[in-house]
């Protein structure tokens, strides 16, 4: 049995009257990767952020390297060989590759010895981790992929003997996912402890040596890896049966619901971003857009959702021209049939100051079912959010709660329960399972196939190829602003990873 790098034993931590941790007893071996699943809300974020410093227990004791210690922020653990890879990365956009991996680890206030100090440390870890990136580069100038070697050599750099990585692979490309999981093998074999957050139960499977599954709170068991499977995972994590695949008739498409021609769209510094695509959506048809983020997906939803004005090109909703100018409300588009829910959740789909209520009647507000004369009807709206939140499953069920309180994946989930709940025609969805767990997957690809059955026009864009490849009865791949490729559902895995990665139709074909 391997020495425990990290014990965790009795952690509780609360937030007003909701119980995050509940008496949490979690070890983790030296020299291994250990997985962490759970629901949404299930407090696994909220415990390693306990390890890592950002909030303190009520009450409990952590031991590193068996002996008890007091982290009360994070420089306290990076001081203890405890580094943390964040979801979203902690770069700073203009700064080099270099600039970022010193900044707040300066040796000298001209910086000269620990640029030097630092260019001589970041050639000896890419040569033992494999981590080659260029120390000159502008971080908003490398892909995703390169970007989150550089917050791996952030860590290491401070002294990492302790890596926590928050869902690492959902911004890559399975092709750089497969090259992380490369790292984190050598990191492994040098000695390394790893601690994996993670919804993907096959990334699990795949990479880590034990795996703990938190629910509601508390930690329900741990296995070795090899010993369980991805449906035992499933029902421990929610605590029944999982539908762990999607099961979906043919399609019966229809007319023409929404169709776009030419589109291109810039972004605020003048780059095309969308160039000259073209697409139709018919009802009764799901199609699903891949690529990795940041090639031009945002910015096609909310040209066609109206929020970003196009330079060129047309978009038609049920036959009508849609204002590309950005002059036009994106409510009329709603008015129209079209409902959606953006890939950003945080700064356009919810105000997070707000109340649940109120984020779940956001952009329907003037809806005579939410008024009472001129004003708004409390009463109802807080009503109509209670069976939202009870038939999507909302946790916790508290309407008045504020939306900030909820979890990542909850907030999804009022999101979605607003726009599907409209009865739209034409629905266009970016990432709908974004930081979601995975009984939560299976509701909300149910409702999404729901919703193509009865003749709905729906648009998907997902980083997730098993989700795309899943849902989807046509797949557009999306790279540098161009649709590079169709397929139908039966594609694989490797052919759209090729696509996504910039390779052309005929070579990805061979």
């Amino acid at each position: 049995m391997a020495q425990a790098a990290i014990e965790l034993i009795g952690i509780n931590k609360s937030f007003g009257a909701v119980r995050a941790n509940r008496d949490i007893n979690l070890e983790v071996a030296r020299g291994t990767i250990h997985g962490i699943v759970g629901e949404n809300g299930a407090g696994k974020s909220t415990l390693m952020s306990i390890l890592y410093g950002f909030y303190q227990a009520d009450s409990g004791e952590i031991r590193v390297g068996g002996k008890p210690v007091s982290i009360n922020t994070s420089n306290d653990a990076i001081a203890l060989g405890i580094g943390m890879v964040h979801q979203h990365f902690m770069l700073v956009d203009n700064f080099t590759v270099l600039e970022n991996v010193i900044l707040g680890a300066e040796t000298d206030a001209l910086l000269k010895s620990s640029i030097a100090k630092a260019r001589s440390e970041l050639e000896r870890l890419e040569r033992e981790y494999g981590l080659e990136v260029d120390p000159d580069a502008i971080i908003e100038e490398l892909p995703v992929g390169l970007q989150q070697r550089v917050e791996i050599l952030k860590a290491l750099y401070r002294g990492a003997e302790i890596l926590i990585l928050d869902e690492p692979t959902g911004v890559l490309t399975p092709a750089e996912a497969d090259h992380l999981f490369r790292i984190l093998k050598q990191l492994k074999e040098q000695g390394k402890t790893v601690v994996l957050i993670t919804h993907k139960l096959r990334e699990i499977m795949a990479i880590t040596d034990t795996v703990s599954v938190m629910r509601q709170g508390t930690m329900v068991a741990t296995r070795v890896t090899k010993e369980t499977t991805v449906g035992e995972l499933a029902e421990l994590m929610v605590g029944r049966r999982v539908l762990l695949r999607v099961e979906k008739g043919e399609s019966k498409a229809g007319a023409i619901k929404l169709s776009v021609k030419n589109l291109t769209v810039k972004d605020s510094r003048g780059v095309t971003m969308v160039d000259d695509v073209s697409f139709d959506v018919r009802g009764g048809e799901i199609v699903g857009i891949a690529g990795v983020a940041g090639n031009g997906q945002s910015e096609l939803l909310e040209a066609i959702s109206g929020i970003r004005h196009a330079v060129s090109g047309e978009v038609m909703l049920e036959g009508k021209p849609v204002d590309l100018t950005g002059k036009a409300d994106p409510g009329e588009l709603r008015d129209r049939g079209l409902a959606h829910v953006p890939e950003d959740r945080h700064h356009v789909g919810l105000v997070l100051a707000f109340e649940e209520s109120e984020n779940s009647i956001l952009g329907y507000h003037d809806d005579e079912r939410y008024l009472k004369g001129p004003f708004l009807n409390v009463d109802a709206i807080v009503a109509d959010a209670k069976d939202k939140i009870e038939k999507y499953d909302i946790r916790p069920g508290n309407p008045r709660l504020k939306t900030a309180n909820f979890s990542g994946g909850n907030q999804q989930k009022i999101v979605l329960a607003r726009e599907m709940e409209q009865d739209p025609g034409v629905l266009i969805v970016g990432q709908p399972t974004r930081g979601v767990d995975v009984g939560a997957i299976e509701f909300i690809h149910k409702r999404l196939i729901a919703m193509r059955d009865q003749g709905k026009a729906v648009l998907v864009v997902s980083v997730e190829l098993d989700e795309i490849r899943s849902l989807s009865d046509r797949i557009l791949v999306m790279f540098a602003g161009r649709i590079v490729g169709e397929r139908g559902p039966e594609a694989t895995e490797g052919e759209l990873g090729l696509l996504m990665a910039g390779v052309e139709h005929q070579e990805a074909a061979e």
